[in-house]
């Protein structure tokens, strides 16, 4: 009788075991069911998601098939406004050849307006140098613009509403002006000079050219007399080849050129006397400053 209950007991053992088994690989297989329902329901969603897209796109290739006329139209439309950029390049270049191609040793400009000019730039040497035979004004970089820079400094900004009075003067008031900014030939590469918008050479004697123009417009001088360009390291003046050289090279000029305009001495563009003037960013070391990560030394920039 001992003997059968053991048996009896071996056998409720062993079906208690079995019955475990078939438990598990029951929840095993659900459970593999519901990823493959999930996965079979992410492809749908998916599919779905493909073949909206597929339809857009053909709905886009449509539009554009039968806006051919209109596409046509916009190509005609920029090729246009690319050759009038053109002729307007053209013509600030011929501009600026002729007046820097005038006679050495005459004077450009009357008398009563070379000699205020002369004196302007008597009076601050570290900054302005006057070229007398072509009527042209040119401020250093180095000083009127912090490193890597297009904002102007506060010495140059005094500089700068002087120089605007003698603009307005009664003697100046209707001669058209160019102002180009100029760089050395060496590559923009600091960081920093580049996140301000200082891209390339191009950008920042633009950029630079265009801060001294909003100066002087600020001082009311008319926007309608003011030609703005950049002409990057094309125009040198002295070699490259020296500090001294890419020094010089690094300008921005105010050429007073012998046309002139309608407008008169009344500002109708700019900014009024007083007014918010261009918000200054932090000082950036260029490629032309001392190292950020060596000893700060004087940094000389274009």
């Amino acid at each position: 009788m001992a003997r059968m209950s053991f048996w009896v007991g071996v056998s409720l053992l062993s079906f208690a075991a079995v019955g475990c088994v078939s438990q598990e690989k029951y929840n095993a297989l659900k459970l593999d069911r519901d990823q493959y329902a999930e996965r079979l329901a992410s492809a749908e969603r998916q599919a779905q998601a493909s073949a909206a897209e597929s339809d857009a796109y053909k709905r886009q290739l449509d539009a554009i098939m039968h806006g051919a006329g209109d596409k046509d139209s916009l190509v005609i439309n920029l090729t246009s406004q690319i050759a009038d950029l053109q002729r307007q390049n053209d013509e600030l270049s011929r501009k600026y050849a002729d007046a820097m191609n005038r006679p050495i040793g005459g004077v450009a400009l009357p008398a009563p307006l070379d000699s205020a000019l002369r004196e302007f730039a008597a009076q601050n040497p570290d900054l302005v140098d006057f070229d007398s035979a072509r009527g042209v004004v040119k401020f250093k970089s180095d000083v009127t613009f912090a490193a890597g820079s297009a904002d102007v400094t506060p010495k140059a900004r005094e500089a700068i509403t002087r120089f605007s009075q003698i603009l307005n003067s009664s003697v100046a008031s209707t001669y058209e002006l160019m102002v180009v900014g100029h760089t050395d030939n060496q590559r923009v590469v600091h960081e920093a000079t580049i996140r301000a918008g200082h891209k390339d050479n191009w950008y920042l004697s633009a950029h630079r050219a265009i801060a001294v123009s909003e100066e002087l417009q600020h001082d009311r001088v008319s926007s309608s007399r003011i030609e703005v360009a950049g002409f990057a390291d094309q125009r040198p003046i002295a070699s490259n080849a020296t500090s001294s050289g890419q020094a010089q090279n690094r300008r921005v000029e105010v050429l007073i050129l012998p046309t002139t305009v309608h407008a008169g001495v009344a500002n109708t563009g700019g900014t009024a006397p007083g007014g918010p003037r261009r918000t200054a960013r932090p000082a950036a070391f260029n490629k032309d400053s001392a190292d950020v990560n060596t000893e700060r030394k004087p940094a000389f920039n274009k």
